[in-house]
């Protein structure tokens, strides 16, 4: 939403802060700015020109030589729009002055005619978009005045961030609600110069109306509660003031005629859409508020034919569709400069009618931006007649008549119950009844004592968000301050309510690999064809038509990304949601984590080189993941096998996850050499991924076991391994062959070369028992390690290293 600072000031006159600290109270108050925008600064050079004659250039037919005034000397420019006139006034760069963007005017010969400035458009002066022409004002001017000072863009934009929730917000009488002095009752509406004096009378006629000129019915009550027609007649369409069109400008908006840009102005200010028709085109005439009927058409005033639908809402008379209900008007009953009577209409349309509309005509527009999100209803009648005002007192005419409103009734309101003490339990700070009182009037909120409690009236401004005593609590929050409460730590009552399962091992996961220095990636589940099985009934583009089948491509295509920016160590993981074919054509869906890895194990340092990630780490990584989601690793690369889907592992490199005697639930592993997109100087990478469920990772018991009495015996066993055969294999066939007496086993030592076997190669376990209540003998320690040594023969063909 851009905000004029000017008009601002115009409503609330109290209002004397800086823009930028108009900003920060805005962003206490939920409502943050996300730029300043000095419109008057980059044209501080910019004059005031009149064209005292207008010639054609010699030696080219689109160009024209124009004499100007610009308070000095008469100046020859050249300028090669179609609309300069002789007598009119123009903003004028003279030669040396510079334009937004940086451009800098400098005196040229253009064709053999020396040019000593340039006359602008409303593009060239960002403050417009129109650029078919040069910006003719409008107005009586002084030749070179300051044009910023002259038209009044001495002012400064205010780009808020407006919430959905928030519809209040879209227009400078609701922004300044919220930071005037006293609230609601510090605003006013300024006069309108040369408006006449109107007093216009609005009473309901109920959802149809035969009588008075333009007969208005209501077909579709839901669609649209209410209706206000107002027929204005003798206006003379022509240009805006300068007044006017400044104040549109501001906001970026570009003036069109005196008629729509008064339309146009009172939904800036008041945040009331209306439209006005030509009322010569409307056949009967009457209004008839109306769905869509199928096979019907409308060219819009974007000059798009569109077809209509049952579900979309239209402004109809007697013989088809006008204007698109809350979204655009029609072309055919646009107001043009032949214009002399209008139908001025103000409508309150539901919200989520004007929604399904736009969605199915996929265009969005000032008034159905609004719409959509809720129109004040106790505000059309101020709306309706500030418009009246602005179009009698720019386009002349008359008032027909007294105001048709066609209205099938609003339900009302019911007042809420706001009670103190549950200000004060949700808040943690005492608020009483009058603070919170204080608080609220200003927004418009009517309060009133009901014993020791306050009933709170809704105004219409707020009828779409606060529903509730909870709401109400929060606006004595906002309105109070955040910054006004306490930050030592309260009192506080748990919540009966367990933590999900799975968000508590999702915490417990991104703990662990946010230690191991992983940082976390958040991506997008459209991908292309070659990662998904499921596919996309409106893709986003070719390139995204599938939702993806795995979490570890993605991350791989990100560390391409760095590595085409020339990063080298990275360590990504991410925790999300997979999709695969489902039943009656709706996918399944998993929560999976992800984790890849490359380049460095520590960070460089002067003690020496820091070695790249291997496998070991990968694997030690992984027998962590696995204790917190309760699973065990199998040590055999082929298991786990069937997962290689997921990402291009490199055969034999990898280890599954194991879960209570089910298939595979994940891979660890070494990415095979040109799956990744990676330079010469990028080191191997490595990946992981696992299957999450509700079931894995239950609160972690840690047992308690007293420290052993009596002294290990520990014996090496350097073993042969054939080609092919694991060392996980053998170490689960030690644990197993050794009796209860072996308390650990653990690999020290790898040697291939001479003196061995060809293809073979020696791993060495370190082997410690432990008796619980005496010290072991020598000769039961060599039972054990023979039946080690006789089950390794016998399963794996493994021989003691002589």
């Amino acid at each position: 939403m851009d905000i004029s600072y000017r008009w601002l000031q115009s409503l609330a006159p109290s209002l004397v802060d800086s823009p930028q600290r108009l900003a920060e109270r805005l962003a206490m108050q939920g409502a943050p700015v996300d730029d300043i925008v000095d419109l008057g600064g980059p044209l501080a050079s910019v004059l005031i020109a009149r064209t005292l004659d207008v010639r054609r250039h010699p030696d080219a037919d689109r160009l024209s030589v124009c004499t100007v005034d610009a308070g000095g000397e008469p100046l020859q420019v050249v300028c090669g729009a179609p609309n300069v006139r002789a007598g009119a006034f123009y903003p004028f760069a003279p030669a040396g002055s510079g334009l937004p963007g940086g451009v800098t005017i400098k005196r040229a010969r253009i064709r053999g005619v020396e040019s000593n400035g340039m006359l602008c458009s409303a593009r060239e002066l960002e403050i417009g978009r129109d650029h078919e022409g040069i910006l003719e004002l409008h107005g009586t001017f002084t030749p070179g005045a300051r044009f910023i000072e002259a038209v009044g863009l001495d002012d400064v934009r205010l780009v808020l961030d407006v919430t959905p929730n928030r519809p209040d917000l879209l227009s400078h009488w609701g922004v300044a609600r919220e930071l005037a002095e006293g609230g609601e009752a510090g605003l006013r509406l300024p006069e309108v110069p040369g408006a006449p004096h109107l007093a216009l009378a609005f009473a309901s006629d109920g959802p149809a109306l035969v009588s008075g000129p333009v007969p208005i019915a209501l077909e579709d009550r839901v669609g649209c509660p209410r209706y206000i027609g107002i027929v204005l007649r003798g206006v003379r369409v022509g240009p805006s003031p300068e007044w006017l069109a400044t104040r549109l400008r501001a906001v970026g908006q570009r003036p069109i005629n005196n008629v729509v840009d008064a339309t146009n102005y009172a939904l800036q200010e008041l945040g009331q859409p209306l439209h006005a028709f030509d009322l010569a085109t409307l056949h009967g005439p009457s209004v008839i508020v109306r769905r869509g009927r199928a096979g019907e058409k409308i060219v819009t005033l974007d000059g798009e034919p569109r077809e209509l639908t049952p579900e979309i809402l239209v402004i109809a008379d007697a013989d088809r569709a006008i204007a698109l209900a809350g979204v655009m008007g029609g072309q055919d009953t646009e107001v043009k400069e032949t214009t002399a009577d209008i139908l001025l209409e103000c409508a309150l349309f539901d919200p989520r009618t004007i929604r399904a509309s736009r969605r199915a005509l996929a265009v969005s527009t000032d008034a159905s931006y609004r719409f959509e999100r809720g129109v004040d209803p106790d505000g059309m009648a101020r709306a309706a007649a500030r418009t009246v005002s602005l179009i009698l007192a720019t386009a002349g005419g008359v008032v027909e008549g007294a105001p048709r409103v066609a209205d099938a009734g609003i339900a009302p309101l019911p007042p809420i119950r706001l009670r103190p003490g549950r200000i004060s339990r949700v808040l943690g700070v005492e608020v009483g009844p009058d603070e919170a009182a204080a608080l609220l009037t200003p927004l418009g909120f009517r309060v009133e004592q009901a014993g020791d409690d306050l009933s709170v009236a809704v105004p219409g401004h707020r009828r779409y968000d606060v529903t509730r005593e909870d709401d109400l609590v929060e606006e004595v929050a906002r309105r109070r301050g955040y910054d006004t409460f306490p930050d030592d730590a309260r009192p506080f009552r748990a919540s009966s309510v367990a933590d999900d399962a799975m968000a508590v091992l999702e915490d417990r996961l991104r703990t662990l690999l946010s230690a191991w220095g992983f940082l976390e990636a958040r991506s997008v589940p459209f991908v292309p064809e070659t990662d998904g099985d499921v596919a996309l009934l409106l893709p986003l583009s070719s390139a995204e038509s599938r939702l993806r089948r795995a979490l570890a491509p993605g991350l791989l295509r990100r560390l391409e990304a760095n590595f085409n920016r020339g990063a080298r160590d990275l360590r990504l993981f991410e925790i999300g949601t997979v999709f695969a074919p489902g039943a009656e054509g709706l996918p399944r869906e998993s929560t999976r984590l992800a984790a890849v890895m490359t380049g460095a194990r520590f960070p460089a340092h002067w003690s020496g080189d820091a070695r790249d990630w291997d496998l070991w780490d990968a694997r030690g990584l992984a027998e962590e993941i696995g204790r917190l989601c309760g699973l065990d690793l199998d040590p055999r690369p082929e298991t786990g096998s069937g997962t290689r889907a997921v990402f291009p592992a490199e055969t034999g490199t990898g280890v599954g996850f194991r879960f209570a005697g089910a298939p595979w639930t994940g891979l660890a592993a070494r990415i095979a050499t040109g799956s990744v997109d990676a330079p010469s100087w990028a080191a191997a990478v490595l990946a992981i991924e696992v299957d999450l469920d509700v079931s894995m990772g239950g609160s972690p018991t840690v047992p308690f076991r007293a420290l052993p009495a009596q002294p290990a015996v520990e014996r090496d066993l350097a073993l042969v391994l054939p080609a092919g055969t694991a060392a996980g294999a053998v170490e689960e066939s030690i644990r197993s062959a050794a009796g209860p007496m072996l308390e650990s086993v653990t690999p020290f030592d790898v040697y291939s070369g001479g003196g061995l076997p060809a293809g073979s190669r020696s791993v060495a376990f370190r082997l410690r028992f432990r008796a619980p209540d005496r010290t072991l003998t020598d000769p039961e320690v060599d039972r054990f390690v023979g039946r080690v040594l006789d089950r390794l023969l016998e399963e794996h063909h493994v021989e003691r290293r002589t």
